[in-house]
């Protein structure tokens, strides 16, 4: 089976398909590799970035989790002119790790939303999930190495660290919001960028 067809176009949908699900797959491999650069300290490769490519990448890649945790998962549209100067593999480990806590602790059958958004000199990106919201304390010791909590104990407690390091790496931040009785939704935030005009 051939990946690209030549007989397919590269600029309309259904050319960019293969390019997206590849892309979808080097994401679920870079992903660890990009915690271990963050865990080393190694410097950030900051690139200014399609915020709505960006988004488009991770959708694909969190697709198959969301499906496996029998979720539904929901993306919102994008300004497509907005960027971000960020390192992009770090950037994909630290939502890719929102994404896979979502889906980890979301109620089955419920729904794991993705939103990207400008806001004034800023750019937010929120996960929210419905695992029924927080208990009390919770949002003070999540941020911990090895800290985890629930009823699923698989992984090693380290994703909302390699979140926090990886949004730190990229001049961002990391925070939660509580929804009692409903569910969390966490927010990276980050420097707002344009995308240059075509000519």
């Amino acid at each position: 089976m051939a990946v690209k067809p030549r007989d397919v176009g590269t600029t309309d949908a259904t050319g960019a398909f293969p390019d997206r699900s590849l892309n979808g797959m080097r994401t679920l491999i870079d992903r660890p590799l990009a915690g271990v650069r963050l865990t080393a300290g190694m410097p950030s490769r900051a690139q200014l970035i399609s915020l709505s490519d960006f988004i488009a990448d991770v959708k694909i890649s969190a697709s198959l989790e969301a499906h496996a945790r029998d979720c539904r998962f929901l993306v919102g549209d994008v300004d497509p002119g907005l960027a971000l100067d960020v390192d992009r593999e770090i950037m994909m480990s630290a939502v890719g790790n929102l994404l896979q806590n979502a889906f980890k602790f979301t109620q089955p059958r419920s729904e794991v939303i993705l939103n990207a958004y400008a806001a004034a000199d800023r750019i937010c990106i929120d996960v929210e999930d419905h695992c029924g919201g927080l208990t009390a304390g919770a949002e003070q010791e999540m941020f911990k190495p090895f800290k985890q909590s629930g009823h699923d104990r698989s992984g090693l407690g380290l994703g909302l660290v390699i979140c926090q390091r990886g949004a730190e790496a990229n001049q961002g931040t990391l925070r939660v919001r509580n929804i009692p009785g409903h569910g969390c939704v966490f927010t990276i935030e980050l420097p707002r960028h344009q995308l240059p005009q075509a000519a």
